[in-house]
């Protein structure tokens, strides 16, 4: 079985109401008066404050992606000091169409954070840009791979003469900043918003970790402040949680024994008084006195003295190196740069999917989390190790407060838990999604996307049990696009260190929250951000008990496949799903007075809301293979098949609460 055949047949005649087909675009045609007549109009980018364009191209093609035919669309492409901007005149008919309206950014834009390679396209073959390259003849075109999987390919066949060399070399330099200081976040200046319903703490302040340890119930550990300003470990928050009986001399002491100075530090505690800390190797393996010094006072915080367990994390895990390299076999798979290579790797998805070992690391640390989890509720204190204690201590800390505290499984919950155990403790976002371009080698191969490895593994959850979770697929899709916005400071350094320096800056930094989504979206896509089958008020701290064998695993099909137009079920899939569940939670609702009434959008897919491709006047498809909801062009079998559906939801949703 290939991908397609559980998605649909494509229909010829999709896109061709709003895309027009430029055969031959590399050869020396001439220009139509359809073109022409655009080529007059002017169209810029609504630039937001602190944003400039750098460079232009008019009349430029942007290509339908995995199309054998060259259909896509014209505009004008520009390069500001944020983003690679495609304006075309086509945006005021997509308006009828559904889809993500991010504020930051058009539906036809990219952040250049966002940008990983660029390749020159010369007919059929291309060459990758390197990083400092100046183009001194004509570029005919370029082909882009983002790090959220996304592919655009531009051609400049139409372009007046100099726009393509001009753009591209304003692309190559400013996509791949040297500084942090030149990412767009120093430069924008629009004031933070201040009261955002999904407000978040930080845990910059005494206060939000005197909350968290009277949340937990903690006894036998204490909030420290001898890092302030950073004076004993640069990557270490200036509160820490260690045990009580360590005291201030003996903690510098035994800093200087461990890599950057992380010893075990509290990450949460069961009622009981089992703890889940972390820490990271030891400078010198040979000497082990200040390491057994610290686990001897994690074994007497616990009420019944009892020893931890040690979960060595390099020795079951991928290392970040794996990690990355799983992830760019991963992203060869589902974002191919051609028809053709799409269709050679469909005959064989599985087996590359295999050799991939995504699902495999998926899978590894789902297992090391659930074996955490187990072990914290039979009231045994875990400590979880690695070399630098940055990376998967993250991964795997969080994984296991998921399945066991009911209390980050809301959105605010889940951000929380984030700014705990991956913000706060010194993850180096920076270095690990590539926001600045280094020239150092060693900081080169550092690059590997954990968090994506995270939210994958959280994806996996929601999937086995869709109703403990408030937040949803598109939450966490959401998130892992708003990791490559360069606008807010939550996934931009690698310590808090970083962080406070930078607002100490003679351009001083203005702290601006991802979690503030309402400076990204609007009401009617926040919606989308929340679980219909949520109950706060049935929420209770149950062990989730996942299946972590890779054949109960699944490929995120909505974050890896939706830039792939080929894949989308037109008016079908679980977004369909989702609306008649909402839909009939309304009804069963009526007789409140905060029910607002839920409207199905028209003409959906199932990669909603992240259709960009879908013209609004879409044919049906011909032909449907799935086998979780058999919808096909009759409108009466669809409306029945949704009917059906909303029966079962309706008897499951009452039978669950």
């Amino acid at each position: 079985m290939h991908r397609y055949e559980v998605a649909l047949m494509m229909n010829e005649n999709r896109l061709t109401n709003s895309f027009k087909s430029y055969v031959g675009w590399d050869d020396d045609e001439q220009i139509s008066s359809c073109e022409t007549s655009f080529i007059e109009q002017e169209f810029s980018p609504k630039l937001h404050p602190g944003e400039m364009i750098i460079a232009e191209a008019q009349s430029v093609l942007l290509f339908t992606p995995v199309n054998e035919q060259k259909t896509g669309i014209s505009g004008v492409l520009f390069v500001t000091n944020f983003r690679l901007s495609f304006v075309t005149s086509n945006e005021k008919h997509l308006k009828e169409t559904s889809y993500q309206e991010n504020l930051l950014l058009g539906q036809y834009d990219v952040c250049l954070s966002n940008i990983d390679i660029i390749y020159l396209l010369t007919g059929d073959k291309k060459k990758r840009l390197m990083i400092g390259h100046r183009f001194n003849d004509k570029v005919k075109g370029l082909h882009i791979i983002c790090k959220n999987m996304r592919t655009l390919s531009y051609s400049f066949k139409f372009s007046p003469l100099g726009h393509g060399k001009i753009l591209a070399n304003a692309l190559l330099h400013h996509a791949f900043p040297k500084r942090h200081q030149l990412l767009f976040a120093y430069d924008y200046s629009r004031e933070p918003n201040v009261q955002s319903r999904y407000s978040t703490p930080t845990f910059r302040c005494r206060d939000d970790w005197e909350k968290e340890l009277q949340r937990t119930k903690c006894f036998g550990w204490t909030l420290n402040s001898s890092n302030n300003k950073f004076r004993l470990s640069p990557s270490l928050p200036q509160y820490i949680v260690i045990g009580s009986a360590v005291i201030d001399t003996h903690l510098r002491i035994a800093m200087q024994h461990f890599r950057d100075g992380r010893l075990p530090t509290w990450c949460w505690s069961t009622v009981n008084g089992a703890t889940l800390s972390r820490k990271a190797d030891v400078v010198d393996p040979s000497n082990l006195t200040q390491e057994n010094a610290m686990l001897e006072i994690v074994r007497k915080s616990h009420p019944g003295l009892l020893r931890p367990f040690i979960m060595d994390l390099t020795k079951n895990l991928p290392s970040p190196k794996d990690v990355n390299q799983s992830f760019i076999k991963l992203r060869e798979l589902c974002a191919p740069e051609s028809a053709r290579q799409f269709w050679v790797q469909d005959n064989h998805f599985y087996s590359l999917l295999e050799a991939s070992k995504w699902l495999q690391y998926v899978s590894s640390c789902l297992s090391s989390a659930l074996t955490t989890a187990n072990k914290l509720s039979r009231n045994e204190s875990v400590v979880l190790q690695e070399r630098d204690g940055r990376d998967l201590c993250c991964v795997i800390s969080s994984l296991a407060q998921l399945m066991i505290d009911s209390h980050f499984r809301s959105i605010v919950g889940l951000q929380t838990l984030i700014q705990k155990e991956w913000v706060v403790m010194g993850h180096q976002f920076c270095t690990r999604l590539g926001h600045v371009n280094s020239t150092d080698s060693v900081k080169v191969k550092k690059i590997s996307p954990l968090l994506l490895l995270f939210l994958d593994c959280v994806w996996q959850l929601l999937q086995q049990f869709p109703s403990k979770f408030e937040f949803t697929e598109t939450y966490l899709t959401t998130l892992w696009d708003a990791s490559h916005v360069s606008i807010f400071d939550t996934f931009l350094f690698d310590c808090e260190r970083d962080r406070h320096c930078a607002t100490k800056d003679i351009s001083p930094l203005m702290l601006r929250s991802i979690w503030d989504w309402e400076e990204q979206f609007m009401d009617h896509d926040l919606i989308q951000f929340h679980n219909p089958l949520y109950n706060a008020s049935k929420v209770k701290d149950d062990l989730l008990k996942v299946s972590t064998e890779i054949s109960c695993l699944s490929i995120w099909t909505q974050c890896y496949y939706r830039f792939l137009p080929t894949l989308e079920i037109s008016n079908g899939g679980k977004p369909l799903e989702d609306f008649a569940v909402r839909a009939l939670i309304n009804m069963s609702d009526n007789d409140s007075k905060d029910t607002q009434e839920v409207c199905t959008p028209s003409n959906i897919g199932s990669f909603f809301p992240f259709t960009h491709w879908r013209s609004s006047n879409s044919v049906p498809p011909s032909t449907l293979t799935i086998s979780s909801l058999s919808l096909n062009t009759s409108d009466l079998q669809m409306e029945t098949s949704l009917f059906i559906l909303l029966l079962i939801y309706c008897y499951w949703y009452k039978s669950e609460t």
